[in-house]
């Protein structure tokens, strides 16, 4: 579990006089952790709110902690997203000392049914770490539907004036989810191979189990390790030889190199599947987005399964 930072202990009186919630009347103000859960919230709030991301772009989200300037904003958020979990462990302190906080919190682990994290027979005590409910519940596009809704409906309950606005953006973003999904179930099942090899943490736990699809790879989700024992780098090349896959993925914003040196051992191509949990600088600035990261991911599968 991640620390909890010193400066935590000294904010308490700050917050206490920062203020609360609401913004007198104008936009209001929306702080989200990371990307999926602002780019939900930009896509259903649109223009009637104004949305702060804590994590900046290409910031490796699990590595993250939040700065003064952060929480003071959490403090004074009308709604406040955040995922859950043991990442998130820093935020249970942040909102127990804010006793005058009248902001709405919505934790994305609260609007979906959760897994735990899987270890795979193969991964040594070590690899796999302590078992713990995976966070990445956004990667399944219905747990995102799902998701979508729950924010939608905060908003509608925060700024009842705009909820006409905030029903017709969530269904529009629903739709394109859905249609994410039809295309995801349509691959996997006519798929010539189900099974994806990962040379790097797996934060699609959610993606694969709603799609019937296996895989292998080096380390669970929220695994704090970066070197594989040897035994499993060659559990992975074996499986790729002989099953003949022609990709092996890495996650985003990751180096790469155990998938490349699974891929050298193999000549399997590296292909890159987003997890959104975060978006490089370029991408953010270019105007991706989850359904084009998550289009991104289709065409890769595609590639992968076939």
């Amino acid at each position: 579990m991640k620390k909890i930072f010193p400066v935590l202990a000294a904010l308490i009186l700050l917050l206490s006089a920062c203020g609360t919630g609401g913004n007198g009347g104008g936009k209001i103000k929306i702080v989200a952790t990371a990307f999926p859960h602002y780019d939900f919230a930009r896509s259903i709030a649109g223009e009637d709110a104004d949305i702060v991301m804590l994590l900046p772009p290409g910031t490796e989200a699990h590595s993250y902690e939040p700065s003064p300037r952060d929480i003071i904003a959490v403090q004074n958020s009308d709604l406040f997203i955040y995922t859950g979990g043991e990442s998130d462990a820093w935020i249970d302190a942040v909102l127990s000392s804010m006793d005058s906080r009248r902001g709405r919190d919505l934790k994305m682990m609260d609007c979906v049914a959760l897994r735990r994290e899987e270890i795979l027979s193969y991964m040594t005590a070590a690899e796999a770490g302590d078992e713990e409910y995976d966070e990445h519940v956004w990667t399944s596009p219905p747990n995102a539907a799902a998701i979508a809704e729950e924010i939608c409906s905060a908003l509608c309950d925060i700024d009842a004036a705009h909820a006409e606005d905030y029903r017709a953006r969530a269904a529009a973003f629903t739709g394109e989810l859905l249609e994410l999904d039809e295309s995801f179930r349509a691959l996997a099942q006519g798929a010539a191979r189900h099974t994806l090899i990962f040379g790097d943490r797996f934060p699609f736990l959610y993606f694969v189990r709603e799609y019937g699809l296996d895989y292998l790879a080096a380390f669970p989700g929220c695994s704090g390790d970066v070197d594989a024992n040897p035994a499993t780098v060659a559990r992975l090349i074996d499986e790729v030889r002989l099953s003949g896959a022609p990709v092996v993925f890495k996650c985003d914003l990751s180096a790469g190199k155990l998938a490349d040196t699974i891929a050298a051992e193999t000549g399997a191509k590296v292909l890159t599947l987003y997890s959104c949990h975060t978006v490089s600088r370029d991408g953010f600035n270019a105007g991706e987005t989850y359904i084009s990261l998550m289009k991104k991911n289709l065409e890769a599968l595609g590639e992968a399964l076939n």
